[in-house]
C-alpha cells in the first residue's frame, strides 16, 4: 500500500499551481468534473441552500422543547403567552392550561399525591403552575411542589428586591428560612381592598370608608360581605386593633389579649352579612350589600364594570397577596407514563421566569388589563411605574390605589400572611373555640381549616 503512495507522488508533477496525478485519470477526471459543474451553478445552489435551510426552520419536528404551564384564569396577560412564542420560535412547544381558582390547581395537585398516581396530562405532570404566596407552606408540608434548582445562579432571581428573596426561602416544613430553599418565583401580586357603593352611601348619608374600624360602624351591619379566608378575616380584626397579620401571640402583641379579639371577631361576624369567597362579589354588584372586602385581583375588575363604585386600601395597612411559579413534584413519582418529565421540568422554566420578570412585562398590569403589579414594583413601585407607559383611554376608577398598588405611605404598613406559628395557631384555636356557633357554617368552615393546617404544623420546627 505504501509503495503505491509513493509512485502516486514520483508520478505527479506541479504545472501552474496544479497537482496532476497522472496515474489516476479516473480519480482526477470524477473530481474534476465536479468542480467545474459546482463553479457554473455556485450562485444557484447557495440560494437553494438557504430556501431549503429557511423551509426546515420554519417546520416543526419531534426535536422540540417542551413547556406546559398551568395558571389561574386572568391571572397571565396574554400577550405573554404571543411574545414568549414568537421570542422562541418554533422550537417551542408551548401548552398553557387554564383553572378557575388557586384551590382547583392546589386540589388537582393533592389529589394526584394522595393515588399516587400520575398521567401525562394531569396537573402534576406539568412543568410550571400557578401558587398562591399563602398556599406555599401547605404545598412543601404536602410535597406536591419541589424547590427551583439553581434559582440562585439565575439572572431572575439577582433581579429580585430582596423582600421577595426572603420571603420565598422556605425550609421543608414550608417555614421562613434563610438557609433553605427557593420554592417559587412570584409574577405578579397585590393586596386585599374595600370596596363600596358611593350611591348608596351617598343617598343613606353615610361617611366614607377609609380604614378597617369603618366595617365595626353600625350604619353598616349587614350590609357587608366578604371573602371566607380564615386569615383575612381574623387578620382584620389584628389590623383594626393595631396589631400585624403576623402576630405569633395576642397576649403580648395586641392591646387587651385574646378576649379583645374575640369580642371584636364576634362583632364583626354580626357586621358581615355573607363570608364566602365565591359570591361576596354578586351580592355587592346585586346592591344586597353596600360594602365587599376581597382580593384586589378579584375587587377591581368587577368594580370597573359597576357604576358609582369607590376601592380603598385601608390606611392602617392590608394584607398583600402574590402569584407564583411553582414545580410541582413530578420527579417523586416512579413512573413511565410521563416521558422525560419524571427526570425533571423543562429547560425553559427559567427563561419563561424571566421573561415574566422583564420590566416591559409589567405593561399589562400598568395598562390594568391584568389586575396586579410586577415583582419589580414591590420596594421602587411609583418610580418603576413611571417608567413604564400606560394608556390614558382606560376607564377610570375613583381609588387611592395607584396603578394598582397602595400609595407609598400605606404600603409601608402592608404585610405578606407569614406561615402561622405554633403559638399563633393556639391562639386561633382558641378564638374559634370561645366563639358563638351559627347556622351560617362559617366557623365550621375555619375549623376545618384550622385543623388540616394542624396536621402540617406537628411536624414543622416553630421560631
Amino acid at each position: 500500500m505504501s509503495i503505491g503512495v509513493i509512485d502516486l507522488c514520483k508520478s505527479s508533477n506541479l504545472d501552474n499551481g496544479e497537482i496532476k496525478a497522472e496515474k489516476s485519470q479516473p480519480m482526477r477526471g470524477r473530481g474534476t468534473q465536479f468542480m467545474e459543474s459546482y463553479s457554473g451553478v455556485d450562485n444557484l445552489a447557495n440560494e437553494e441552500m438557504k430556501a431549503a435551510f429557511e423551509e426546515w426552520k420554519s417546520k416543526t419536528y419531534a426535536l422540540t422543547v417542551p413547556l406546559r404551564i398551568i395558571t389561574l384564569r386572568g391571572s397571565v396577560p396574554p400577550s405573554w403567552i404571543k411574545d414568549f412564542v414568537q421570542v422562541q420560535g418554533k422550537r417551542l412547544k408551548l401548552r398553557t392550561e387554564f383553572r378557575s381558582s388557586l384551590e382547583a390547581i392546589f386540589s388537582e395537585l393533592t389529589s394526584a399525591s394522595k393515588k399516587n398516581q400520575i398521567e401525562a396530562q394531569s396537573t402534576m405532570a406539568a412543568d410550571l403552575i400557578t401558587i398562591g404566596d399563602s398556599w406555599m407552606n401547605l404545598a412543601i408540608c404536602e410535597g406536591i411542589i419541589e424547590p427551583i434548582l439553581d434559582a440562585e445562579e439565575q439572572d431572575w432571581y439577582s433581579s429580585l428586591p430582596d423582600k421577595w428573596k426572603v420571603y420565598l426561602r422556605r425550609n421543608k416544613n414550608g417555614q421562613l428560612d434563610p438557609r433553605g430553599k427557593i420554592w417559587g418565583a412570584p409574577y405578579r401580586w397585590g393586596s386585599m381592598v374595600i370596596a363600596y357603593n358611593k350611591t348608596k352611601f351617598e343617598r343613606h348619608n353615610v361617611a366614607p370608608i377609609e380604614d378597617w374600624k369603618d366595617l365595626w360602624r353600625p350604619e353598616l351591619a349587614g350590609k357587608i360581605s366578604m371573602v371566607d379566608a380564615p386569615r383575612e378575616v381574623l387578620g382584620a380584626v389584628l389590623k383594626y386593633m393595631g396589631a400585624s397579620y403576623n402576630s405569633n401571640d395576642f397576649s403580648s402583641q395586641v392591646s387587651g389579649g385574646r378576649t379583645a379579639v374575640l369580642q371584636k371577631f364576634s362583632a364583626l361576624r354580626r357586621q358581615v352579612r355573607l363570608f364566602d369567597s365565591m359570591h361576596y362579589l354578586k351580592a355587592f354588584g346585586a346592591g344586597d350589600v353596600w360594602v365587599a372586602v376581597g382580593w384586589s385581583s378579584d375587587v377591581l375588575p368587577a368594580a370597573k364594570r359597576m357604576p358609582n363604585v369607590t376601592v380603598v386600601v385601608p390606611k392602617s395597612g392590608t394584607s398583600l397577596w402574590a402569584d407564583l411559579w411553582a414545580i410541582p413534584a413530578a420527579s417523586t413519582f416512579a413512573t413511565d407514563r410521563i416521558g422525560g418529565r419524571v427526570r425533571g421540568p423543562s429547560p425553559l422554566i427559567h427563561q419563561w421566569i424571566e421573561f415574566c420578570l422583564q420590566p416591559a412585562r409589567a405593561l399589562p398590569f400598568c395598562q390594568e388589563i391584568v389586575p396586579g403589579a410586577s415583582p419589580l414594583a414591590l420596594t421602587r413601585p411609583y418610580n418603576f411605574i413611571e417608567s413604564l407607559e400606560t394608556t390614558s383611554g382606560a376607564p377610570k376608577l375613583e381609588t387611592n390605589l395607584i396603578a394598582g398598588l397602595p400609595p407609598p405611605e400605606i404600603l409601608c404598613k402592608c404585610e405578606f400572611l407569614e406561615p402561622l406559628s405554633k403559638e399563633a395557631f393556639v391562639d386561633y384555636q382558641w378564638l374559634i373555640a370561645h366563639s358563638p356557633k351559627t347556622s351560617d357554617g362559617w366557623i365550621g368552615s375555619i375549623m376545618k381549616f384550622f385543623t388540616s393546617t394542624l396536621q402540617h404544623l406537628k411536624y414543622a420546627p416553630f421560631r
